[in-house]
């Protein structure tokens, strides 16, 4: 329309117009073209409906490059993702299908990676491959990922399905460490952001450190980039875990200062080598404790990093209501494997120290038995991570073992 200043006031009532007659695309705004004229967003799938008297000295225009409007900036990418969806749909948009879209998702790289129950309701299957275009495009990637429950298989595969995209190798970045990985078949724990931060600012440079389940590297690399580590002896046993772990290490230029043992970490052949050693497996790592201990410089010692799951029995009845309960370390409020940004509590409960110091007796005992020598052990550290469900709690043991 005219952008003239006499006919300003016409296309002005023209945009109320259209308006009201809900017809504007509210993702754009209006702008100035060529020839002195203003451009209304119309919908384009709304066209049809658009019908204006002849003397109104309008023309259809395809923009290539509109201008999106101040809303459409201030809107969140899981607004903008209900946004296309519905936009999608048109008359057929409900209440259930706005259930089914996700508010959250993790993003690797250029690939979006959804929770597993999105877009589960039989509408969606509908639109075929319409449905991951439009969701890559409203959150700016090119990849859409589905993930399922991960496999009982011992190594924590993934079930993920590809929705769009031929590739699953993606890169991430975390705390300036680049890793890769194929997320059908390797799994990143965005919920242990906390711990790997904790090891990469912990005093480790010149030191030999051994990473008993080592996975794609989610300890092995803060160690080597953050923490100063000298070398990592990293164990594991999923061959696609040590294909991304292999790959990271090359990608960060480390692969000279990092040996890769592939196979059963209960097997490894490691003695008398490692002033740190990192044993990352939940609910427990009870079974590495063994190959932890020989490893350790038999002369020196060093220090166990032991992750476990705790749980905290509930309080008796008589005691939940009192002012010691209540200052005690309450229970969390929202226990799940998301649940790592509340806070545990500023003190530790009697269960996580009656945990830490029964460890500390196992290892004193494995470690004497293995040497033949008296040990001491140390209880440096207890590190709450996450909560994983009601009462159940992913501690980290920071234990000094030194020998006597």
């Amino acid at each position: 329309v005219p952008a003239l200043a006499a006919e300003r006031r016409f296309a002005q009532r023209l945009r109320e117009c259209l308006e009201e007659e809900q017809l504007l695309d509210g993702r754009f705004q209006l702008q100035k073209v060529p020839g002195g004229r203003v451009a209304l967003p119309v919908l384009e799938e709304k066209l049809s409906q658009l019908c204006l008297p002849p003397e109104m000295p309008c023309e259809l225009v395809r923009m290539q490059d509109p201008v999106p409007s101040r809303a459409a900036r201030r809107r969140t990418p899981a607004q903008k993702l209900r946004d296309e969806l519905r936009r999608l749909l048109g008359e057929t948009w409900s209440e259930e299908l706005e259930r089914d879209v996700p508010h959250a998702w993790q993003r690797h790289g250029d690939l979006v990676l959804l929770s597993e129950d999105s877009f589960k309701a039989a509408p969606w299957e509908r639109l075929g491959s319409a449905l991951w275009e439009t969701v890559a495009s409203a959150l700016g990637a090119r990849r859409v990922a589905r993930r399922g429950r991960v496999m009982a298989d011992g190594m924590r595969t993934p079930r993920v399905t590809l929705l769009l995209g031929q590739d699953g190798w993606v890169e991430h970045v975390d705390n300036g460490i680049r890793y890769t990985f194929d997320v059908t078949k390797c799994m990143f724990s965005p919920g242990n952001i906390t711990e790997k931060l904790r090891v990469a600012s912990l005093p480790c440079s010149g030191e030999v450190l051994v990473d008993l389940y080592a996975g794609i590297g989610y300890f092995t690399l803060p160690f080597l980039v953050h923490a100063g580590a000298a070398f990592v002896h990293a164990c594991e046993w999923n061959s696609h875990a040590v294909e991304a772990l292999r790959r990271t290490l090359v990608l960060n230029g480390l692969q000279d200062r990092c040996h890769i043992h592939a196979g059963d970490s209960r097997q490894l052949e490691l003695r008398d080598v490692a002033d740190r050693v990192n044993l990352g497996l939940i609910p427990s790592s009870e079974e590495g404790w063994p190959v932890a201990c020989r490893v350790l410089k038999k002369d020196t010692g060093g220090v166990l990093h032991i992750h476990h799951n705790v749980e905290t029995p509930p309080a008796p009845p008589a005691e939940r209501g009192s002012p010691e309960a209540a200052g005690s370390g309450a229970e969390a409020q929202h226990p799940t494997e998301d649940a790592g940004k509340e806070t545990l509590g500023a003190r530790l409960r009697p269960e996580w120290q009656r945990w830490a110091e029964a460890t500390a007796t196992r290892i004193r005992g494995l470690l004497a038995e293995l040497h033949e020598r008296p040990w001491r052990t140390s209880v440096l550290h207890i590190e709450a991570v996450k909560s994983y469900a009601p009462r159940v709690h992913h501690l980290v043991l920071d234990l000094e073992c030194r020998p006597v």
